[in-house]
């Protein structure tokens, strides 16, 4: 006697079909898990290619090689020079506000300096715009009836304090990304950079030795490591270079590494002891607060545990019995 054949259907599509669809779909995330790992590329080359670049310019003092990228900065700074020109008709650029925004902007990752003059337009731009929109909703078109006064004043100094806030929130939040990212691999860095002066490496080539090496694994590091060999090949004071990596990299971690190299270049100290003692600091202070965010746990899974694991541990342990009494009465 045959078996009875399953009719139930969900969508038009029996059990077979979704267990068949399933499969298909993981094959395909396993073929496309294998095509991304086989195909990962270095996130170094086009930044060392672009330093590399800029250093030949400003050894040939151009700006630009070809007539493309020539266009592209002449239009850039034919914008910028417009939000420059009319800010500077209302007197609100000031050149240390200026030199401030080009820091904050360094140290996010953003090498271009016309940016820090649309950071400061767009402080005075976008009050007024979302400030103005919100006026027109709250009072203008009302688009919540019931709110009194005071609410919508509150919602109104709300937006514009949001508008104004918004670029540097931004500014800030890549800020303390980047920065983290740096801290991570920092003692690895200090590391090879023994390896490399105690195999007699010059500071220009173990900086550009190191950040090839570490390129994959710590970008970020790569790319200011790079940029600091850069700038030793062909400044005329190397101090200079040293001061600028400390300027662009918001941690103090980083300005006494450049307080032990400009130390090491003034008085002739032995740079692999000095950078030994220093990356041993900044590996044990990376376990301690790995250790500390490790004692911070318990409290946190605190109400997660009250609020999803409880309820359902004793749906579970009392469950039964629940239906077992429930039967029995």
């Amino acid at each position: 006697m045959d078996a009875p054949t399953p009719t139930g259907t969900l969508f038009g599509m029996t059990a077979t079909d979704f267990g068949t669809l399933l499969a298909a779909l993981a094959t395909l995330a396993t073929l496309y898990a294998l095509y991304a790992v086989m195909t990962v590329r270095d996130p170094m080359a086009k930044r060392v290619k672009a330093l590399n670049e800029r250093r030949e310019q400003l050894k040939a003092g151009i700006t630009a090689s070809t007539a493309k990228r020539r266009a592209k900065l002449v239009n850039k700074n034919q914008t910028t020079d417009q939000m420059r020109s009319f800010l500077t008709s209302l007197k609100v650029l000031q050149d240390d506000q200026l030199k401030d925004a080009q820091i904050r902007l360094a140290q996010a990752g953003i090498r271009s300096k016309d940016w820090a003059v649309a950071v400061i337009f767009g402080r005075m731009i976008m009050p007024i715009l979302i400030g103005g929109t919100a006026a027109i909703l709250l009072y203008a078109v009302g688009i919540y009836p019931e709110w009194g006064g005071a609410k919508r004043f509150m919602a109104f100094a709300g937006a514009l304090l949001l508008a104004y806030k918004a670029p540097d929130l931004f500014i800030d939040n890549k800020i303390a990304k980047r920065s983290a990212a740096i801290r991570k691999g920092l003692p690895d860095a200090l590391d090879l950079l023994v390896i490399c002066a105690e195999a007699g490496l010059t500071v220009d080539a173990a900086f550009s030795r190191v950040a090839r090496e570490l390129g994959r694994a710590y970008p970020e590091l790569g790319d200011e490591f790079q940029l600091t060999a850069i700038e030793l090949s062909f400044l005329t004071e190397r101090r200079m270079a040293f001061e600028n990596l400390a300027t662009r990299v918001k941690l103090d971690a980083v300005k006494g590494v450049v307080t032990t190299m400009i130390q090491t270049e003034k008085y002739g100290t032995p740079l692999a002891s000095a950078l030994r003692v220093l990356s041993a600091e900044f590996r044990h202070e990376r376990m301690m607060r790995a250790e500390e965010k490790a004692a911070r746990l318990p409290a946190i899974m605190t109400v997660p545990l009250i609020l999803f694991i409880l309820p359902t541990l004793f749906v579970v342990i009392l469950g039964p019995a629940a239906c077992s009494i429930s039967t029995a009465f």
